[in-house]
């Protein structure tokens, strides 16, 4: 059904432009048009949907901040518009995760006439079944926005550095959904190198990853890569960890998600800018970066992919849904124009290393061979680095690769629409 649906969108499909070949396709716009808006996926009676909540309108002034929130069917590619924020004004640099059938909306802040900036400390939860908010969660002990928002094995999320009231801060902070319940994580290093506001991160595993953001008494824009290792069995105890720093440009108000062994972050600025698209550094107006910078996790590489279809920026969140498809939405276009735009974005690479599994693909190596059992018969092939068909197997479910048959090196395994990236 999906793929039928889409063939009614405009795609834009590119190859040549690295090997993660990333496919744009422009959906159906919001009815308004919103930036630096929280986005999360959920999961509805097995339908997928996208949330937006909150942000700045096109006035770009603390006047346009706004509560209002929409929702996204992907298979009907409709929006509409659900009920507001349940909070006293309009706030933007919140984030929004999908945690065991609810959304959590934390933080964010609101501008007052004078400019004063107020951060928030709320948790406003969204019943997506029932489609009303529920009662508040308890109040985030140090009131945050523009931070790191990730979720830990569906069940806790990380609120990592992230700007509060008056100055960027290195506090950590977990919160249990199913408790209700705030726990303090191991803090960053209190310096410009961890600390930030406009960062974004993703888990993988028991490791979170952040990217960017702003730091400084100049607000500059960084290319610094940090890790934090979760103990899985403590998760307050994080130890943090430098990573080289990213190539091209800095990282400001990316949309940041994973799959696989692999971190991704999607547009945002190389210049950090205040909340109408203005520079702090120079008072000139930002543009959007067309990128997808990707950081494999096990051998720490970068892949600076700068030739993107589209450029967007303001972002402060992506929805992620299965078969290798995520969704951003509104956002600023080139000139700072607050955008209504939806873009459907695919990749069929799948990085996985033994026992690996992904949406039903599973993956197993030995020193002699890999197999790869997949979730539904097809035909497959394997490809060359250089993308050359070397093997074109008969439709099967299952697939054996003889490691002596092959030149060591990085291959790809593709099969209806995957692509999985091996090492023979």
């Amino acid at each position: 059904m999906w793929r039928l649906v889409s063939l009614l969108f405009i795609t834009i499909a590119f190859g040549s432009f690295g090997q993660y070949n990333w496919t744009w396709t422009e959906m159906q716009q919001m009815s308004f048009r919103t930036s630096n808006n929280a986005v999360c996926e959920a999961s509805v009676g097995g339908n997928e949907f996208v949330y937006s909540f909150g942000g700045i309108d096109t006035s770009k002034a603390y006047s346009g901040i706004h509560q209002r929130a929409f929702k996204y069917d992907v298979t009907s590619n409709v929006w509409s518009e659900i009920a507001s924020l349940p909070d006293t004004l309009g706030k933007i640099a919140s984030g929004a995760s999908f945690v065991n059938g609810k959304i959590y909306i934390l933080g964010g802040y609101h501008v007052f006439p004078t400019n004063m900036e107020v951060s928030s400390d709320r948790v406003h939860v969204y019943n997506p079944t029932t489609e009303s908010y529920e009662a508040d969660g308890a109040a985030i002990p140090v009131p945050i926005d523009d931070h790191v928002q990730c979720v830990y094995k569906d069940s806790l999320i990380f609120v990592v550095t992230g700007w509060s009231n008056t100055g960027n801060v290195p506090n950590v902070q977990i919160y249990n959904p199913s408790l209700n319940q705030w726990q303090a994580g191991t803090s960053t290093t209190n310096n410009a190198f961890y600390t930030a506001f406009g960062a974004s991160g993703y888990i993988i595993g028991d490791t979170l990853y952040y990217h960017g953001g702003a730091s400084g008494g100049a607000f500059g824009a960084k290319k610094f890569m940090r890790r934090g290792y979760i103990n899985p069995t403590d998760p307050t105890d994080i130890t943090w960890g430098q990573i080289e720093d990213s190539p091209g440009d800095a990282g400001y108000r990316s949309a940041c998600s994973g799959v696989g062994n692999t971190v991704f972050w999607v547009g945002g600025s190389g210049i950090s800018y205040n909340y109408d698209g203005i520079a702090y550094s120079n008072g000139a107006g930002v543009e959007p970066l067309t990128r997808v910078l990707h950081f494999g996790v096990n051998d720490h590489t970068f892949a600076d992919e700068t030739s993107q279809p589209y450029g967007v920026m303001d972002l402060r969140g992506i929805a992620k849904l299965t078969g290798n498809r995520w969704v951003i939405c509104g956002g600023m276009d080139s000139s700072q124009v607050v955008t209504n735009r939806t873009f459907l974005l695919e990749n069929p690479l799948v990085e996985m290393n033994e026992s690996d599994s992904h949406d039903g693909y599973k993956i197993h190596s030995s020193n002699d061979r890999i197999q790869i059992v997949t979730p539904q018969v097809g035909s497959a092939r394997l490809v060359s680095a250089m993308g050359s068909i070397l093997v074109k197997f008969p439709r099967g479910d299952e697939f054996i690769l003889e490691r002596s048959k092959y030149a060591q090196g990085i291959y790809f395994f593709e099969h209806k629409g995957i692509k999985i990236r091996i090492l023979l």
